[in-house]
């Protein structure tokens, strides 16, 4: 893999700069290099530093926004390169970040390499309800429901989500996934998830596991 590429992916990311963060992706895929791979060890990386950098209160707001529109539109770029897999369809999730939060941070990247391995991916966006995200996973009738959480303040929100489960019987029915900048292994094994994805490349493998052990 070309280390000035992924270098580039992050500091665009970093930096906030979409027609950066574009341009990198389109020479990457001229170059031949792994899409997918561009993604994780590029772009999310640089994300995962904004979040990082966010929740230490080095950058702000406004610099977290230009982050994400910047990997939302290296995303899509890199994502039209990646092989049709939809006729090795493993499983459905549904993803979404909770109630309170407007963030969008990481969620796009692990709904876009979900995709790549195969996994039907319902993508609820952000600032979603417990209940509405309970509903759609009934409607769509889904295998996996993963919440996405970048504030400790909306983190309960996951914890809610689990209770809600619980007492309407349907734990059994979906396996459930959290992540998020404040979320932690810990966090999932307290509030009762089935798995805990620290970037979107162990969101995959936790969700595919969660799939082989249906």
């Amino acid at each position: 893999m070309n280390k000035e590429v992924l270098q580039e992916a992050i500091d665009s990311i970093l930096r906030g700069d979409q027609e950066k963060a574009v341009a990198v992706a389109k020479r990457a895929i001229a170059e031949g290099l792994d899409p997918v791979e561009v993604l994780t060890a590029g772009f999310s990386v640089g994300i995962r530093e904004v979040g990082d950098r966010f929740g230490r209160g080095e950058v702000f707001l406004p610099e977290l926004i230009l982050a994400a529109e910047a990997m939302k539109a290296a995303s899509a770029v890199l994502e039209d390169a990646i092989p049709d897999v939809s006729a090795q369809k493993k499983g459905k999730m549904l993803i979404a970040t909770v109630e309170g939060d407007v963030h969008d941070i990481g969620k796009g990247i692990v709904a876009s390499l979900l995709k790549t391995h195969g996994i039907e991916v319902y993508d609820l966006g952000r600032d979603v309800p417990v209940d509405t995200i309970i509903e759609k996973a009934l409607e769509l009738d889904v295998d996996i429901i993963g919440t996405s959480a970048l504030l400790t303040t909306t983190l309960p929100e996951q914890k809610k989500l689990e209770e809600e489960l619980r007492s309407r019987g349907l734990k059994g029915r979906f396996k459930t996934m959290v992540g998020g900048a404040p979320a932690t292994q810990r966090w999932a094994d307290r509030i009762g998830a089935d798995a805990y994805g620290e970037d979107a490349a162990e969101a995959v493998t936790k969700a595919l596991a969660l799939l082989q052990n249906r």
